[in-house]
């Protein structure tokens, strides 16, 4: 998924394509990546869902959603689109679109421009915009 994430950043925003996966720059800006599910069984997907995880994550999603100052959510897949009724504040902004897992990136992942709308979006209210590039060493 990390892979079709920064090959939509390089045809989306032009960054080059880290060979790491090392994503506190993002943390910096002030991007939060959050999965509903925290944590899985080697090898099986899903494998922790239903056990708490999502009481957790949803907690984060209402406390982000409390926030006056505009969030964009990006919303990847089923499962997070799922989460949208969670974003109730007509401040925020919603993206959706499938998953950026190899399953699912051709069916509309790739060419979706999530980092541009989403810088888009927070010059329109006077925010800074995230700097998405990661270094490549």
């Amino acid at each position: 998924s990390l892979r079709n994430i920064y090959k939509e950043l390089k045809e989306d925003l032009g960054c080059p394509i880290p060979n790491h996966g090392y994503l506190k720059k993002w943390a910096d800006e002030g991007v939060l990546l959050l999965n509903a599910v925290l944590t899985v069984r080697a090898g099986q997907a899903a494998s922790h869902k239903k056990i708490g995880w999502e009481l957790f994550t949803d907690r984060i999603i209402d406390l982000l959603n409390q926030k006056q100052e505009p969030v964009v959510f990006l919303l990847w897949g089923n499962f997070a689109q799922s989460k949208a009724p969670l974003i109730t504040n007509p401040h925020h902004l919603i993206l959706r679109s499938p998953h950026p897992s190899p399953l699912s990136a051709n069916r509309g992942f790739f060419g979706s421009r999530p980092f541009s709308k989403t810088n888009h979006f927070l010059k329109q209210h006077d925010i800074k915009p995230i700097d998405w590039c990661i270094d490549c060493r």
